[in-house]
């Protein structure tokens, strides 16, 4: 993997392992949901993530556009697939939207370099 995915992914990992270590019951809670989200159900993790994505977009949350980018590239997203959501991130959330497609972009170069 690229150093910026690298750094992004330790980041959040350690981060994650300092909140969950204060053993606060409705924070474990919240990420037991989050993670219980993007499980396959009437709709597929493919799905999931992209729908995901899409709200991050909408949303302003570059932490989390990172996020749901590498699930979807683990999951076999193609460049194509993920251009057309940016399409409707940038079509429902406005061209406020755009400098966070750029930053997209350039982390799903990255995650392509492997």
């Amino acid at each position: 993997m690229s150093e910026m995915v690298n750094e992004f992914n330790d980041y959040r990992q350690k981060m994650n392992e300092v909140i969950l270590s204060k053993d606060n019951l409705v924070m474990k809670r919240l990420w037991n949901l989050d993670t219980n989200t993007y499980e396959a159900g009437a709709l597929d993790k493919k799905t999931k993530e992209l729908l995901g994505l899409v709200s991050s977009m909408v949303l302003r949350c570059d932490d989390c556009i990172k996020y749901h980018l590498g699930k979807s590239f683990e999951l076999g997203v193609s460049t194509k697939e993920l251009y057309e959501v940016f399409a409707v991130a940038n079509i429902v959330g406005g061209t406020i939207v755009i400098p966070h497609t750029r930053r997209a972009a350039e982390y799903w170069e990255e995650l392509q370099k492997g």
